[in-house]
């Protein structure tokens, strides 16, 4: 389940139900957030429930990948880890760091994009005790989600206005998907940055 932009994503949100909301929140959490959110503040929503499914849906998703990566070695990691930028010598630092300093490796991991899917089930194979793991990947997804619903929410809110001003609900839609975008865009370097000097620390 992919979406090709915030308008797409929101269109899926609005027709579908909070279960299905939940399962595509998996795959996309931020894009799919914001567009619920969006959807929120335009009434189709609870606010509360949006809020809590958004923090499950990566939540629930972390713990999957940490569970392949503890039930086996995983042979996924092994051979597509380096369409990641994982080799070998990396998995094994990863796997290090994890033990040694599992917050810091958890937050540069869950912060860089790409990265998370392959370096949680490596983190999975470290058998990193389940409510350390769950409370590291909370404490890390707690903000994001905020942000995305903020940003959502926002732009629902304004979306009367910038409708009534263009006279053109499409256009409004546009320019607040192409905002949305831009802030995901810049979110993702923001974090990268981030997560780059965090590993060097």
């Amino acid at each position: 389940m992919e979406f090709a932009n915030f308008a797409s994503a929101l269109q899926w949100v609005l027709v579908h139900s909070y279960w299905l909301m939940f399962i595509a929140m998996l795959v996309e959490g931020p894009v799919v957030t914001a567009a619920a959110a969006f959807a929120v503040a335009l009434g189709y929503f609870n606010l509360i429930i949006v809020f809590i499914l958004a923090l499950l849906g990566d939540l629930v998703a972390d713990v999957i990948y940490y569970f392949i990566g503890y039930i086996s070695r995983v042979a996924i990691v092994d051979k597509i880890g380096h369409r990641f930028g994982l080799t070998e010598a990396r998995i094994k630092k990863i796997e290090h760091l994890a033990k040694q300093h599992s917050w810091k490796t958890m937050l540069v991991l869950k912060l860089t994009p790409f990265i998370p899917t392959p370096g949680l089930i490596i983190v999975g194979t470290t058998k990193m005790p389940l409510r350390k793991f769950t409370f590291y990947s909370l404490a890390i997804t707690l903000p994001k989600t905020i942000i995305f619903m903020t940003v959502g929410y926002y732009f629902g809110r304004s979306y009367d206005l910038l409708s009534r001003y263009f006279k053109n609900g499409i256009i409004a839609i546009i320019i607040i998907a192409a905002v949305v975008f831009l802030i995901y865009y810049i979110y993702q370097k923001v974090t990268a940055a981030l997560a780059d000097r965090i590993e060097k620390i």
